[in-house]
């Protein structure tokens, strides 16, 4: 029985979509592997591949929105028409969406992640014709496991956009306070920032600002400290997403 590609695969081949880059180091050659180390936990803060890392995570939630959505939809709407003839050619979409936005994802790894994963073989099918391409597309398994990727994903990069924005927000805030906190006695009635103000069950009204100068500098301190526990944090969040491509997006 012989194999034949289609010209759309053979297309997928020349673009980088699987398979080898004959220039890269043979010794990576079909495997998954880092094209930049990790910067040490001093440095990390203030490199490039840290902020290479917060775009890659600030960027995926509307890629993943987007391939969430695209993945549900031809996946309920293949099901709900296969009875009929139409679910099988929606079923191949979703399998070659898949293979897209995995692709799509590979590539964002590469150029934030440093990471470098080869991408699946090329679908192969045994039949001619339109329904050669359909049963082929059906049964190819790492467009299932692209699609399966960005079901998967989407809740983490919910999950790993807010922690991200909270954390980067809230530790360089808290680190520049001392160049800004003038503005508060100045423009406000506050003394400082408030850090609460409630009144307790007998009426005594409980407030406490961020206004002495030990104050000022523990509390700049703290967001320091929170800047370089960020650099780690966002790390540990694209590991997971290295994983998951490594797992569901190579070969």
């Amino acid at each position: 029985m012989s194999s034949s590609r289609s010209t759309l695969d053979q297309e997928w081949d020349v673009l980088g979509g699987h398979g080898d880059d004959p220039h890269r180091d043979p010794a990576h050659r079909g495997r998954a592997h880092r094209t930049e180390q990790p910067p040490a936990f001093w440095r990390a803060p203030f490199s490039a591949h840290y902020y290479r890392e917060i775009g890659y995570v600030l960027s995926g939630l509307p890629v993943a929105i987007a391939g969430f959505t695209v993945a549900i939809t031809l996946f309920c709407l293949g099901l709900g028409t296969f009875v009929t003839v139409l679910g099988l050619p929606v079923l191949a979409c979703l399998t070659t969406a898949g293979r897209g936005f995995g692709r799509l994802e590979r590539a964002r790894a590469r150029g934030m992640l440093a990471l470098d994963v080869p991408g699946p073989k090329p679908v192969r099918r045994v039949r001619p014709g339109s329904w050669g391409a359909i049963t082929a597309r059906l049964a190819d398994g790492a467009g299932w496991k692209a699609a399966l990727y960005q079901v998967v994903m989407f809740p983490w990069a919910i999950f790993s956009f807010t922690m991200t924005l909270v954390f980067l927000v809230l530790g360089w805030a808290m680190a520049f306070y001392p160049a800004y906190h003038w503005v508060f006695p100045t423009y406000t009635d506050w003394r400082g920032y408030r850090v609460f103000d409630y009144t307790d069950s007998h009426h005594v009204q409980h407030v406490y600002y961020i206004e002495g100068a030990w104050q000022i500098a523990g509390f700049s301190l703290v967001g320091v400290v929170l800047v370089f526990i960020t650099a780690q944090l966002v790390r540990g969040l694209t590991n997971v997403n290295r994983a998951a491509a490594q797992g569901l997006l190579g070969r």
